[in-house]
């Protein structure tokens, strides 16, 4: 499993946010490290929710590769068109990050700029990546997934990054109420709770 460590609190909980990179995120990672390559040294970042978009524009940030703009899509655009401005003045990549599921520019010149710089979406966590932000997600909490967890659940459950976070916390949240370890009942009792009582009955 690979993973960046991000310097940072989350939410306020104190805890440093850790981005597991695998098959859904590789790609997008190789990027933001090397942002001399860009057109323009413009990227524009989309992915499905809870994928780490966020975290990865903190990274970037904080690594000291650029400017990042979370949130691209909800700004005013003649706002964006004036920090692309900028960016290019001072030779500063940017990263604008779009958290719905498209941006639709109306502002023509900010199109066009758009247009030409990097697109880079996160894909969906194939088998190996699901598993490993798993157990990253568990190490957050402190949560004791119990053997085998990774290969009961992930077969069963909806593969989205959303889906892992919650059925983790599910789980977590299921094992403190019990006061028992994460083991197979309450695996299933999460996936059931998450997903539906099909998921959870499934062998």
């Amino acid at each position: 499993m690979s993973q960046i460590a991000l310097p940072l609190s989350l939410s306020g909980s104190g805890e440093a946010g850790v981005i597991v990179v695998g098959s859904g995120n590789r790609a997008v990672a190789d990027a933001l490290a090397a942002p001399e390559t860009w057109p323009y040294r413009t990227a524009v970042l989309m992915g499905p929710s809870r994928s780490g978009k966020s975290l990865m524009a903190r990274w970037f940030e904080k690594s000291g590769l650029g400017d990042a703009i979370d949130g691209a899509d909800g700004l005013p655009q003649d706002e964006i068109f004036h920090r692309w401005n900028r960016a290019q003045e001072s030779g500063t990549p940017l990263l604008l990050v779009v958290n719905g599921e498209r941006w639709d520019i109306t502002l023509p010149d900010l199109a066009s700029r758009m247009g030409a710089a990097l697109q880079l979406e996160i894909q969906p966590p194939d088998d190996e990546m699901a598993a490993d932000l798993m157990l990253a997600l568990a190490a957050q909490r402190g949560l004791a997934l119990g053997e085998g967890a990774p290969a009961y659940l992930v077969p069963r459950m909806e593969r989205s990054y959303a889906a892992i976070e919650r059925v983790v916390g599910e789980i977590d949240r299921l094992s403190l109420e019990r006061m028992a370890p994460a083991t197979l009942s309450i695996w299933r009792d999460a996936l059931e709770a998450v997903q539906g009582p099909e998921q959870g009955r499934l062998l």
